[in-house]
């Protein structure tokens, strides 16, 4: 099954309480977000946002300029259902982030919460990375989680890779610097723990 029929089927399949991934509110992104003190009008993009409220709670910080990316047109129909007419001031793109068509050096803010660990190919991870220094402009931010070292093998019944955040720092140089890094245990809906490592990263002028 390719890539965004498997996620099509996930987000049809399974309720939010279903996925391991759940959370009510994405509370360590919305940490590192508000750390950076970010002018509202920012232009902040959601890699693989799926259906999370990470875009509901930006939107109530007073955020303007926000787009969704997503392989699953399921999980943004949700999301934007989910808004009401909210979700019409949001950019959505149902799309596969390495060859998205996204406007170049415009993002202030990538937002990946554990995208990045699915690509387990050296030359799709490459053209991610490529993406992201294209999209964001200079000085601009990317948050990115990844399951940790110690992390599950696998999500949705896919391989990931795991990582520290030294790999992070590596994989995103020299386009991207980094700024923070910090470790996460993320506590799934049916009580289990997943180790998450987040890397606070900023586009380099």
């Amino acid at each position: 099954m390719d890539p965004q029929s498997h996620w099509e089927a996930v987000y049809r399949g399974k309720g939010e309480r279903e996925t391991s991934w759940f959370r009510e509110h994405l509370d360590t992104s919305l940490a590192l977000i508000d750390g950076l003190a970010l002018d509202p009008a920012t232009p902040v993009i959601d890699v693989g946002g799926g259906r999370s409220t990470l875009v509901d709670d930006l939107l109530a910080r007073g955020y303007t300029d926000l787009s969704v990316l997503d392989l699953s047109e399921s999980a943004l129909a949700q999301a934007r259902e989910r808004l009401g007419a909210a979700g019409a001031t949001v950019a959505w793109h149902v799309a596969d982030v390495v060859d998205a068509a996204l406007p170049d050096a415009h993002y202030g803010l990538w937002h990946d919460r554990a995208v990045f660990h699915f690509l387990v190919d050296d030359a799709v991870r490459a053209a991610y990375v490529a993406q992201a220094a294209r999209s964001v402009r200079p000085g601009g931010y990317a948050i990115i989680a990844t399951f940790a070292p110690d992390g599950p093998e696998k999500c949705s019944g896919l391989p990931v890779r795991r990582q520290s955040a030294a790999e992070l720092a590596a994989a995103l140089a020299p386009q991207f610097a980094i700024e923070r890094a910090l470790r996460e245990e993320h506590a799934t809906p049916w009580g289990t723990t997943q180790s998450f490592t987040w890397v606070v990263l900023v586009r380099v002028q």
